[in-house]
């Protein structure tokens, strides 16, 4: 079995995860897990799209369905569509994309 990050929560579509966004970067990428100052836990990316008119939301969309190897339409931004801190959807069999999410850091 493997364990339920602090960023993540599992439900029956899928995987929901936390994560701090920052648009306007050199590059995109899944950066690992941070503590935010109130000590709750997020996954850090970067983008390089700019945080307007959703741009930004639909490059980190792109971004981790391209990570964990679903198709685009299964993963959305539900959450924080213009704050830094957003919670994202990704539809798919929890333990799979927890498995995955796994592979995602043994390779960083």
């Amino acid at each position: 079995m493997v364990d339920v990050p602090p960023f993540c929560r599992l439900s029956d579509e899928g995987l929901a995860l936390f994560v701090r966004l920052t648009p306007k970067s050199a590059r995109d990428a899944i950066e690992g897990a941070v503590k935010t100052a109130d000590g709750r836990s997020h996954l850090k990316a970067r983008v390089r799209a700019v945080p307007e008119n959703g741009k930004a939301n639909a490059a980190l969309e792109k971004l981790l369905a391209k990570e964990f190897g679903v198709p685009p339409t299964s993963v959305s931004v539900t959450g924080g569509a213009t704050a830094r801190l957003k919670t994202v959807e990704i539809r798919g069999v929890p333990k799979e994309l927890l498995t995955h999410l796994g592979t995602i850091f043994a390779h960083q």
